[in-house]
């Protein structure tokens, strides 16, 4: 009977071989190139090269915009902030600019008069700032008369 051979215990075990590894990362290294070749030449997914086209405006309209004395209101007792400090901008049509300063006290009131009475919670509320927004333009409107207000541009609502 033949022995079966058995390890010298003298000798160290063989080391796995490399060679795997080494070809898995290249072809990795590869494949993935190719790949990034492929999706920015525009072989895959049609990218392409050319410049957008960019659409020139046309001239701006004929606006002004006038600005809103800022506005320092005091919260009540419940609430988490002592004073809401708002000041905000007219966009208004430009014949219409010095007729809308004219009337800034009775915007002013209208505004104090609005945030004073609107509810602590919805001036927390940051999605509520839209709706109150609107409020505010629509009451602005109101006492300037139709299509002279075009829009409110809110630059400062701050609740310290």
């Amino acid at each position: 009977m033949a022995e079966a051979e058995t390890p010298n215990e003298d000798e160290p075990p063989k080391k796995a071989s490399k060679l795997p590894i080494l070809v898995g990362l290249v072809l990795a290294l590869v494949l993935g190139g190719g790949g990034f070749y492929a999706t920015w030449s525009g072989m895959i997914l049609g990218g392409s090269h050319a410049a957008p086209e960019v659409e020139i405006a046309g001239p701006l309209p004929n606006i002004a915009f006038v600005p809103v004395d800022p506005i320092v209101i005091s919260l009540g007792p419940k609430a988490s902030a002592k004073h809401l400090r708002f000041t905000s901008q007219l966009e208004v049509n430009k014949p219409a600019s010095e007729e809308v300063s004219l009337l800034m006290p009775r915007i002013l009131d209208v505004l104090n008069g609005y945030l004073r009475a609107i509810d602590v919670a919805q001036l927390e509320d940051p999605s509520a700032l839209i709706r109150i927004r609107a409020h505010m333009l629509r009451r602005i409107q109101i006492v300037t008369g139709e299509g002279r207000v075009r829009d409110i541009l809110i630059t400062e609502f701050v609740l310290n």
